[in-house]
């Protein structure tokens, strides 16, 4: 597990502004499947669902993906409640836990969570999921609620599930004691899990800078570092992997670099998804994020984002910001 900096040790994050402009592709490397969707003519002939796999991942021992966690009286906690990710300048400790895949008996697309857990008020825990197909390819994460169960694109034969712990302002961490998941096919005709297709879009942006500072991978980012963030989850990838990664191309030449940080303005918008919407719910004028923070009542915007609080915050990574999308 990556050993979390402390105050003192920890250096003032550096912001560099200089203006990128050039062409995004969202890449379908090392295995992983970004915005998949079912095989073409396949189907959603409703049948008989098969009885849930259930399971309970080993919350005790974090593994070398994790990022500033620890597993202290019967729980998994925030360790360190000054650490988050810098691109997005929060007062609050951020922990992930990245847990083992679990290899199910029989193809499966649907997972539900049951989470044991102590969340106090002003503080976060959210359970997202993944799957993996015979050929090796990963789905994007997905989230999953006890009311809601993540729905993968097609049949997996592995599951994985990642734990994001956000503390209060104050420092107070949430613990989780237990997670259960179960996952069942949807009762839905098999549905391969179809190679992804790229998508491209024209970007206006900025390098993060930020050096000394953590993104949301655990990676502490360095002078001439080469990574990306897009504004969700869904495709971080693990520190030091290239698992979700994308194409930049300027005028001279082309760079594909690893998606290791989210953010900074919006965190829920997925926007290579079909139909170009993001997981909040809404939608950015032309089918693409936004240029500019979006305000309170903005339709992308997450309601725990920096950019509720500063509206005339720059932009901190490459491809968060498209003006125009062509695919």
């Amino acid at each position: 597990m990556p050993t979390p900096l402390s105050p003192s040790t920890r250096p003032a994050p550096r912001r560099t502004s200089r203006l990128l402009r050039g062409t995004l592709c969202l890449l379908a490397l090392a295995g992983t499947a970004l915005g998949t969707a079912p095989a073409a003519g396949a189907t959603d002939a409703p049948r008989a669902t098969t009885g849930a796999v259930s399971w309970r991942p080993d919350l005790s021992h974090p593994g070398s993906d994790d990022v500033n966690v620890r597993w202290s009286d019967g729980a998994l906690r925030v360790r360190d409640g000054s650490l988050s990710p810098a691109s997005l300048g929060r007062d609050r400790g951020y922990a992930s836990a990245v847990l083992e895949s679990h290899h199910v008996s029989r193809p499966v697309n649907r997972v539900t969570v049951d989470l044991d857990a102590a969340v106090p008020g002003g503080t976060s825990v959210v359970v997202d999921v993944r799957g993996r197909a015979a050929d090796g390819a990963w789905t994007e994460w997905r989230q999953a609620t006890a009311g809601a169960p993540a729905v993968l694109p097609g049949l997996v034969d592995d599951v994985q599930a990642r734990l994001t712990l956000w503390t209060a302002g104050g420092g107070t961490t949430p613990a989780v004691e237990e997670l259960t998941l179960s996952a069942d096919d949807g009762g839905t005709a098999a549905r391969p899990l179809a190679a992804a297709s790229a998508f491209s879009a024209r970007v206006f942006a900025t390098r993060e800078g930020l050096v000394g500072g953590t993104t949301a991978n655990g990676h502490v980012i360095g002078s001439n570092d080469h990574f990306v963030a897009l504004p969700s989850r869904r495709a971080l990838s693990p520190n030091g992997s290239g698992q979700y990664s994308v194409q930049v191309c300027g005028p001279a030449r082309c760079e594909t670099a690893p998606v290791w940080d989210v953010g900074p303005w919006n965190t829920h918008d997925d926007y290579w998804n079909p139909p170009r919407r993001g997981s909040s719910g809404g939608t950015s004028p032309g089918e693409c994020p936004r240029r500019r923070p979006p305000t309170r009542t903005g339709t992308t915007a997450d309601a725990t984002s920096s950019a509720a609080r500063s509206p005339t915050r720059p932009a901190s990574t490459w491809p968060t910001a498209p003006s125009t999308t062509s695919v």
